[in-house]
């Protein structure tokens, strides 16, 4: 007779606030036979907090590929395994998603429970739209990177929504206003906590306040998403610079100048008299 297997629980845990917990989770880590922490020390104020009594085991960014095996082996033994994160819901922006895929991978059952989650509390606050919205979690490490992923959200409309830590915060605006412009921002900290702070305005006041003062906290940066008019505006200027590349390119190809505006016009739907406009206004 086969095994029967455990589930896996994916329990979001208060991001500050120890009432914001519910019920059902609360139940689920006082059954489940083993809770699976990404810092045990911090869930263990947790569970101290409620009284709860489980054996627990570290599952973290450094250790996930021996810890998953090891979680993953205990549910196929049939033992119901709680997955938690230091603060929210885990699986979003933490080694959590590897696990549910390899519990899915196994045949395990998942059992995701509602519940806390920082992008969702701060969003909701925000003041922008909330009908279309995108979530990046924290910017990868390397410039290039980071680089790639800003440039691409550069026309995007939809509310865009990111995760930054105290110390690189600063780096990120300065960042997020060279590549996306002076943009408006909320950004919001300590939240549901005594301290909770949600700031808003543009990049640059955003720039200058955390200038001026230490950052603390962790981060969740709203950033607006353009307008149709200012997308239509981006994409005229693109345009245009690419038109004048080709005119370039043709000149040195050895047309004349109105050879290669007759021929650009043409290709890329501009008008002639435009095109010699900007040619002449020397835009690059």
């Amino acid at each position: 007779m086969e095994q029967k297997k455990g589930r896996l629980f994916l329990c979001p845990t208060p991001i500050g606030n120890l009432e914001d917990i519910t019920l059902r989770v609360l139940k689920i880590l006082k059954e489940v036979e083993v809770i699976a922490a990404e810092d045990t020390r911090v869930t263990r104020k947790l569970m101290n907090h409620y009284g709860i009594k489980k054996p627990l085991i570290s599952y973290h960014e450094h250790n996930k590929t021996k810890k998953g095996e090891e979680i993953i082996k205990l549910l196929l033994e049939g033992r119901d395994v709680a997955l938690v994160s230091d603060a929210g819901t885990p699986g979003i922006s933490d080694p959590g998603e590897e696990l549910v895929k390899a519990a899915i991978g196994e045949n395990i059952k998942v059992v995701p429970l509602p519940g806390p989650s920082a992008f969702v509390t701060a969003l909701i606050a925000s003041g922008f739209s909330t009908r279309r919205f995108a979530f990046e979690g924290f910017l990868p490490k390397k410039d290039k990177e980071r680089e790639k992923i800003l440039n691409n959200l550069l026309n995007e409309n939809r509310t865009v929504i990111f995760y930054e830590s105290p110390h690189r915060i600063v780096k990120f605006l300065e960042e997020l206003k060279e590549k996306m412009g002076n943009r408006r921002v909320v950004i919001a900290r300590e939240l549901t906590k005594i301290h909770e702070e949600f700031f808003r305005g543009t990049v640059e006041e955003a720039l200058l306040k955390f200038n001026a003062e230490e950052p603390r906290g962790e981060f969740v940066i709203i950033i607006e998403g353009v307008s149709k008019e200012e997308t239509d505006d981006i994409s005229l200027e693109n345009v245009k610079e690419k038109a004048l590349e080709k005119v370039r390119e043709y000149l040195k190809g050895g047309m004349t100048k109105s050879q290669a505006v007759k021929k650009v016009s043409k290709e890329l739907n501009i008008s002639k008299n435009e095109l010699y406009s900007d040619i002449h206004k020397g835009i690059t």
